[in-house]
């Protein structure tokens, strides 16, 4: 949630922000605006309605001591009259305060500088290229052929058992997706991450808290009967731990993985894009997450990726990092780089990770602060990144890693899948 002194402050570069972000309801910020002046407004006549209460009551009592028993008793129906005005300018207080709550719920936050205008994928920068494309033999598959070749997973299966969507994996595909979980949490924790696994539900509170709502109800299965929602990323729960914290300056950074299963309905989605392991309905995923000082968030951004990118440099698959543009960001990022490998089989990108830095909007929403040294509380910032979600990871490993014999494990991995090649 954007900060309301920032609104305040600037109202027409807000309004500029947001459109790179291709907001179109700019009259928001003006009714935001005017509904903070109310409630400003209210609450000056209610510190000035307060301070005449006081006021009355030091009155009253010098009244009684010197005996004015009725001059006494016509202020005490004052400030009856007075604490009726209060009560309606209370409830006012309320409703108008409210209404600006409902209002700034519904800004996206704030693009940094970085963040090139556009309005699709198309019009995302490549940051950078590495690793050459693989020449694949005259027989390659794509990755859902691989899976039914070397039964590694079963997308029939899932269809049986649950729907569309929910892969279920076998033998030493099983093994590979475990391997790469363990490798992915091993490497965080060397990167002085510290693993906590949390829960694979959340309340809406916690939803609210990261951003999913009130932007994407329809993206989250929700379990009617107990209010909760399954985590569509481990984002959620894992910056939800620090929410309604005040931290030492000190304490800075906090930094947390987890795994987890992940669950998107990914509604709308069609065509070459679900095809196999491409758009899955639940996967699983490795999350880190940071809440950091505001001076060291980007500096903390660009180390994020340097770690990503460590680990799909370990997995020996081609990738480029995207600078997504304002139309093709989330609702609550500041700034996000999207990490892609080559599908070689496929002929295509495909993302595998997304890091982004939040600024102040989640930890606004948590109100997640640190206390500097003149015990001031300031606003923390929060990052997280993917590294890594695996379906694609998968499918990139089983794509640009097939010869003729087998598909190869990339050494960095197989200490973790016991053997080095799929036959």
């Amino acid at each position: 949630m954007i900060e309301i002194q920032i609104i305040r402050q600037s109202p027409e570069l807000v309004k500029q922000k947001l459109s790179v972000k291709n907001f179109s309801d700019l009259h928001l910020v003006d009714e935001i605006l005017q509904a903070d002046e109310e409630r400003r407004a209210i609450q000056k006549q209610l510190d000035d309605i307060r301070s005449r209460e006081n006021a009355i009551a030091k009155e009253i009592g010098v009244l009684f001591k010197e005996g004015k028993k009725d001059e006494a008793e016509a202020k005490k129906a004052e400030t009856v009259s007075l604490k009726e005005e209060s009560a309606t300018l209370t409830n006012r207080f309320a409703e108008t305060e409210k209404r600006q709550f409902d209002l700034l719920v519904q800004l996206p936050n704030l693009p940094c500088d970085l963040v090139p205008k556009g309005k699709t994928a198309e019009d995302n920068i490549v940051a950078k290229q590495v690793g050459d494309i693989p020449v694949l033999h005259a027989n390659a598959q794509p990755h859902w052929e691989l899976g039914k070749k070397y039964d590694l997973f079963d997308l029939e299966l899932g269809v049986k058992i649950t729907g569309a969507g929910f892969p279920v994996y076998k033998g030493k595909g099983a093994k590979l997706q475990r391997a790469l979980i363990s490798f992915f949490l091993d490497r965080a924790i060397e990167a002085g991450y510290n693993e906590v696994i949390p829960p694979h539900m959340v309340n809406e509170a916690s939803a609210f808290g990261t951003g999913q709502l009130p932007d994407k109800e329809g993206q989250m299965y929700f379990a009617t009967a107990d209010n909760l929602y399954l985590i569509p990323t481990a984002e959620v729960p894992v910056t939800n731990i620090v929410r309604d914290e005040i931290f030492d300056e000190k304490q800075l950074p906090i930094k947390m993985a987890a795994y987890s299963p992940c669950f998107r309905r990914e509604a709308g989605s069609y065509g070459k894009d679900v095809r196999g392991l491409n758009r899955v309905h639940q996967f699983d995923k490795v999350e880190i997450v940071q809440i950091q000082h505001p001076a060291k968030s980007y500096e903390t951004l660009d180390s994020m990726c340097a770690h990503v990118e460590s680990l799909l440099q370990a997995l020996e698959l081609p990738y480029r990092i995207l600078r997504l543009c304002g139309g093709d960001m989330s609702f609550s990022s500041a700034l996000t780089y999207d990490f892609e490998v080559y599908s070689t089989a496929q002929q295509r990108w495909l993302e595998v990770s997304s890091v982004s830095n939040f600024e102040t909007f989640q930890t606004n929403r948590m109100k997640v602060r640190y206390r500097d040294e003149n015990k001031k509380t300031i606003l923390c910032h929060s990052l997280n990144g993917s590294a890594m979600a695996l379906p694609r990871i998968v499918a990139g490993i089983l794509e640009n890693h097939q010869k003729e014999d087998g598909i190869y494990i990339p050494k960095a991995l197989q200490p973790y899948t016991g053997f080095d090649k799929i036959v």
